[in-house]
């Protein structure tokens, strides 16, 4: 389905400045193409994260993964979105999205944003990514959208070059592979430069407890479920599958958390650019 060559992305946060630039360098070390960093007022803010990140690396792109739009007016996430991407020299990735129920709420209390509805906040999304084109006038910062309801996959049709499918972890492979033709037919003759992403939550036959809470699935329901959120086997065996996801469903950009950077990374030798 896709031909789109094989990318693979760290999804890390920072505990603080020489942790989090190791995590860069190891990360370009080892040939993931993208570290990325979640957004929420529990972290440290993204945006200057990844700058120092990219400040200390020469090829490895940065990116949101993803912003939410309840935090940030359009025009201010645009122009800082707009700022990485100049001083990184185009090494920056866009991801936003609505944002998770807790960052929605912290947009309120903490953030002193107005509350928003659903409808509002995927406006806010559109908003952003027209400010960030006009800032970027000749310039060309990629667009990461999570997309989950159908009114944000038509938005990511017209207008993201990447698309995630905010899908739950017990959804079957077949409903994700709906999904992601949904958006290639809404998008129409941009269909073929839409690149999907698809993150990985556990690498192996161990999920850490955070994993299980955050996913509300142990670990069990995950491997008989088929869940696409986890990887098992040998890398030869993990590569295969992922190979079958891209043929399957079109996935052919991986992210993967940090904790698990270096058992993947013989997957990514096996795939990367290919």
């Amino acid at each position: 389905m896709s031909t789109m060559p094989f990318r693979f992305a760290v999804q890390a946060t920072p505990q603080d400045g020489p942790q989090w630039l190791a995590t860069a360098r190891r990360a370009e070390d080892l040939g993931y193409a993208t570290l990325m960093m979640p957004d929420g007022m529990q972290l440290l803010s993204p945006l200057p994260a990844l700058a120092l990140a990219a400040g200390a690396t020469s090829s490895l792109r940065v990116g949101t993964f993803v912003l939410a739009s309840a935090l940030r007016p359009p025009g201010l996430a645009a122009w800082d979105a707009h700022s990485l991407s100049v001083l990184s020299g185009g090494r920056f990735e866009f991801g936003i999205g609505t944002g998770r129920p807790e960052v929605v709420e912290q947009a309120v209390r903490l953030a002193g944003q107005p509350p928003t509805t659903g409808a509002e906040r995927l406006a806010r999304v559109g908003q952003t990514i027209d400010a960030l084109r006009e800032l970027d006038s000749g310039r060309h910062t990629p667009v990461l959208m999570a997309a989950g309801g159908p009114r944000a996959r038509a938005l990511a049709a017209a207008k993201a070059d990447i698309v995630t499918l905010a899908i739950g972890p017990l959804t079957s492979r077949e409903e994700a592979a709906r999904l992601a033709a949904e958006v290639r037919e809404a998008a129409g003759t941009r269909a073929g430069s839409i690149e999907f992403e698809s993150p990985i939550f556990v690498v192996g036959d161990e999920a850490p407890p955070w994993v299980q809470r955050f996913l509300q699935a142990d670990f069990a329901t995950l491997v008989e479920r088929d869940s696409l959120l986890i990887l098992r086997g040998s890398p030869r065996q993990m590569a295969d599958e992922l190979l079958r996801r891209r043929d399957e469903i079109g996935v052919s950009y991986v992210s993967v958390n940090a904790a698990f950077c270096e058992q993947f990374a013989p997957v990514v030798e096996l795939l990367a650019g290919g």
